[in-house]
């Protein structure tokens, strides 16, 4: 729960994740159209990508196995398609292993290991997990509800939507979220993806989009 907080020091309430790009097109424009916009990112980028990641990466931490977290690092960072998501996943693991230094729960060997990757978001949060005998379910329930809570506050501060509306998108992400993971768990290397054209395209957009309020 910690980890999933908004509190957590990694910087992730800087980044829209294309959002701004999308109202700025007029893709998103008000509740339903950001529901729709959300609803999707999680089922069709985050479910398929992240989170399948995360599950295979926090058992990866706990054997140790080196060639294994090399290859699910360099993953995401080929699935970055833009400077500015590549920065995100970047600014955040690096972010993320300053507060596990800081925890006393993981190894030095495993942190240096880490950092000489470099780190990146996914699997940093698989680092600060694995020490703890927490099922992975959880675990991916905790980072999908983290980033819907970033996702949504991007959201409620550029279309702009009100708070009201911001709770009950959240309530519909609660409701697919669970559903999300399952799927997540049930993908292989082999079925994992990144595959939203649209996505990134309106990320690369919005690296030279005028007047910005997030880094992505």
């Amino acid at each position: 729960m910690q980890l999933s907080s908004p509190a957590l020091p990694v910087g992730g309430f800087s980044y829209s994740e294309g959002i701004e790009s999308a109202v700025d097109a007029g893709w998103i424009v008000d509740e339903s159209s950001a529901n729709a916009w959300i609803c999707d990112q999680l089922n069709l980028s985050l479910s398929r990508g992240d989170l399948s990641l995360l599950a295979q990466a926090i058992p990866a931490w706990k054997d140790f196995d080196k060639p294994r977290l090399k290859n699910l690092n360099q993953w995401i960072l080929s699935t970055r398609e833009t400077s500015e998501t590549r920065l995100q996943t970047e600014q955040m693991g690096r972010s993320l292993v300053e507060w596990i230094k800081n925890q006393d729960v993981v190894d030095k060997e495993r942190i240096d290991f880490l950092v000489a990757l470099p780190p990146t978001w996914p699997l940093s949060f698989a680092l600060a997990l694995a020490p703890f005998a927490i099922e992975t379910k959880a675990c991916l329930l905790a980072y999908a509800f983290s980033w819907a809570e970033n996702i949504v506050q991007a959201c409620i501060k550029t279309v702009p939507l009100g708070q009201k509306s911001g709770q009950r998108i959240l309530a519909t992400l609660r409701q697919q979220i669970p559903n999300a993971v399952e799927y997540a768990l049930a993908l292989s290397d082999n079925e994992r993806q990144t595959f939203t054209p649209g996505l990134a395209i309106l990320c690369a957009t919005h690296e030279t989009q005028y007047s910005r309020l997030f880094r992505s």
